[in-house]
């Protein structure tokens, strides 16, 4: 459960800093006021936040999938619904995404391991994305 808040939290700063980065790039537009940034600056971290905001969006996506083999109300129904058997769950989780029916796993073998790599890429992409948003601060003084 700490991962998973940890996770929440993380996407939440993420989609906080990736709109301020918009936000600050899009005061930077419009040259042709006084005082304005130029049209031709592109910031060199909009690629990187790009991919990790993508990542972040498909391991939500995954991770919404992977957790619709879960019980919520009615845990015998999970089984009966995924596995075909009237029986509560020998196991159930929510990450790793994980429901034991009978001894046998019922979510897809792709599920977790397709977290860990676009999470991983998420993070990547996010140091990234503040290194170069940091040397272009950097480069502009």
């Amino acid at each position: 459960m700490a991962a998973l808040f940890g996770m929440v939290v993380l996407v939440v700063a993420l989609a906080a800093w990736a709109g301020a980065t918009v936000v600050g790039w899009l005061r930077g537009r419009g040259a042709d006021r006084p005082g304005r940034g130029s049209w031709s600056r592109p910031s060199p971290a909009r690629g990187a936040v790009a991919v990790a905001v993508l990542a972040f969006l498909a391991g939500g996506a995954v991770h919404v999938y992977g957790l619709s083999y879960l019980p919520f109300l009615f845990p015998e129904d999970a089984c009966w619904f995924n596995a075909g058997a009237k029986v509560t769950p020998d196991s159930s989780g929510a990450l790793p995404v994980s429901l034991v029916c009978n001894g046998e796993e019922i979510v897809p073998a792709w599920v977790n391991p397709s977290l860990l790599v676009l999470g991983v890429t998420g993070i990547a992409a996010t140091g990234t994305a503040v290194v170069h948003a940091v040397r272009a601060r950097w480069a502009a003084r």
